[in-house]
């Protein structure tokens, strides 16, 4: 029987290069997805948003994703993101963010579709010309960006800017939301497939619902209809909690595949579907996963990102066992990798 597809949705401050090479090492989903990415950052030279883009190949297909509002800003990072060589460029239309909804980006889109398939035309239009042989330069990217992407190549999975002769043609992808503070599925999605997207995904929850409430799956539904009838992918989104039940959705609503996010918290072997069972048998697997990431932490990202990012993982790994409470509590004081080695080596000597 053919594999689902199932992927890794993308998550902010979550799914970084660390969280997403543990996944990939420790089962399989069918794509990942970075971080999203300000777009308007990007154009105006900030190099510090650049270590989102570091990603190792065990991660491929991996889908590069951005969000914003300025349309020219949209055109640069697609013709940066097919130099770095992703396998898709993703347009976040879905957030609910405040911070990020009130500025019009995000979920904030849905109020302004013109502008959206305005965004969606200049990515297609960024990996159109990057095909035809457009450089870095030409396509108007800052210098700094420039700068830091030919510096890298010496960094874990992170490529140099790829010759002429590796240009592709990526696919473009939207990623939404069923409406604004109500559902206007067929509305919604039937004005951005004006735009020709390659792939759209569609979580089950308006913008107001935030993540609270159930994902609507008969609106996904809706949009699944729609996408068919248009010939475009469609990836369903929402309360998806294992792989039996992200085969059940598929089948039920009509969906390509589905993406999974909270589920794969503190369980890297999500889409193996073997989750290391609870209680005295599962600690040591845990322990070892959590130790893991510590490591590859500060190999991959120590230099780029504060240890206290690392620690909402070693929470969600260090559960269902005797005494996990206290070590979660412990873990919560470390400051880097020693910290957590003297606590968890013992433990799994």
């Amino acid at each position: 029987m053919e594999k689902p597809v199932v992927g890794l949705a993308p998550m902010d401050g979550v799914t970084d290069a660390v969280f997403r090479y543990m996944v990939c090492r420790m089962s399989r989903p069918s794509f990942v997805m970075t971080e999203f990415v300000n777009v308007e950052g990007l154009a105006r030279g900030a190099v510090k948003k650049m270590p989102a883009f570091i990603f190792d190949e065990v991660e491929r297909p991996i889908v590069a994703q951005v969000f914003g509002v300025e349309v020219d800003s949209f055109y640069k990072a697609a013709v940066l993101v097919c130099a770095l060589g992703f396998d898709g460029i993703d347009i976040n239309m879905g957030c609910p963010a405040k911070k990020v909804e009130k500025k019009g980006s995000g979920a904030g889109l849905i109020q302004t579709p013109e502008l959206a398939r305005d965004i969606i035309w200049a990515v297609k239009r960024g990996v159109a010309d990057f095909v035809s042989g457009v450089s870095l330069e030409e396509a108007g990217v800052h210098h700094e960006i420039i700068e830091w992407c030919g510096g890298v190549g010496e960094w874990r999975g992170v490529k140099k800017l790829r010759g002429v002769e590796e240009r592709r043609e990526l696919p473009v992808s939207v990623k939404t939301r069923i409406g604004y503070d109500k559902p206007v599925t067929e509305e919604w999605i039937g004005q951005i497939l004006e735009a020709g997207p390659d792939v759209v995904s569609l979580h089950g929850r308006t913008l107001r619902q935030m993540y609270s409430g159930k994902a609507d799956w008969d609106e996904i539904g809706k949009g699944a209809e729609l996408c068919r009838k248009a010939g475009v992918m469609i990836i369903g989104n929402g309360d998806v909690s294992s792989m039996e039940d992200a085969e059940r959705k598929i089948e039920e609503y009509g969906v390509d595949g589905v993406m999974v996010g909270r589920a794969v918290l503190g369980n890297p072997w999500f889409f193996g579907g073997e989750e290391p069972v609870m209680g005295e048998l599962g600690k040591t697997a845990r322990l070892k996963a959590a130790l893991a990431h510590c490591e590859n932490f500060e190999k991959i990202l120590g230099k780029h990102m504060a240890f206290h990012n690392m620690k909402k993982h070693l929470g969600w790994y260090v559960k269902g066992f005797d005494g996990a409470r206290d070590l979660r509590a412990e873990l919560m004081q470390t400051e880097n990798l020693e910290d957590v080695e003297k606590l968890i080596g013992n433990m799994l000597e």
